[in-house]
């Protein structure tokens, strides 16, 4: 076989590589592939309700006390992580000081997934929280559970933000 003979055979490969290796691009971060960061500063107002129904002798310190960050789970998960843990052993010690006090965990979901299984995942993610609060004290009937499934986005262009479970806190005293 000649010299000539052999480029032909190798050349449409190597070119081929080439081609692509110089088309790459940086690859789209994947939905499987997201790394979940839990930010390191206190939840936006909005992510957090605190309300007062009962007298104007609460001092904003007790409620603030009360107020707690969303809890981020990961990609089709309603899975606990050690920082969600520690978040709600605050949120617990909080509420076992203000037996008046009853939290809405409402379960949220990124678009991903059909509306039924967002709405099934999001009331898995409010129940392992309601469940977790419980076990460490607090009373059940002062926790109320609900999920919005995907439809209440907390960052449209961040779907990890959207995968959490929210607190909402009334103060009855």
């Amino acid at each position: 076989m000649s010299p000539g003979m052999n480029i032909h055979r190798t050349l449409p490969p190597l070119l081929l590589a080439l081609g692509l290796s110089g088309c790459a691009t940086t690859p789209r971060q994947t939905e499987s592939t997201t790394r979940v960061e839990r930010p390191s500063t206190p939840a936006p107002a909005a992510q957090v309700t605190v309300r007062d129904e009962g007298n104007k002798s609460t001092s904003d310190e007790a409620l603030a006390a009360l107020a707690a960050a969303p809890i981020y789970f990961t990609l089709d998960s309603a899975s606990l992580t050690p920082e969600a843990q520690d978040s709600l052993e605050r949120l617990a010690l909080a509420l076992r000081q203000r037996p008046q006090a009853r939290v809405t965990v409402s379960g949220h979901t990124c678009e991903l997934g059909t509306t039924e299984y967002n709405l099934a995942l999001g009331q898995r993610r409010a129940d392992i929280v309601r469940t977790h609060l419980v076990r460490l004290g607090v009373e059940p009937q002062r926790i109320q559970v609900l999920s919005y499934g995907e439809e209440h986005p907390a960052d449209a262009h961040a779907l990890e933000k959207n995968r959490r479970a929210e607190f909402s806190v009334r103060s009855a005293e």
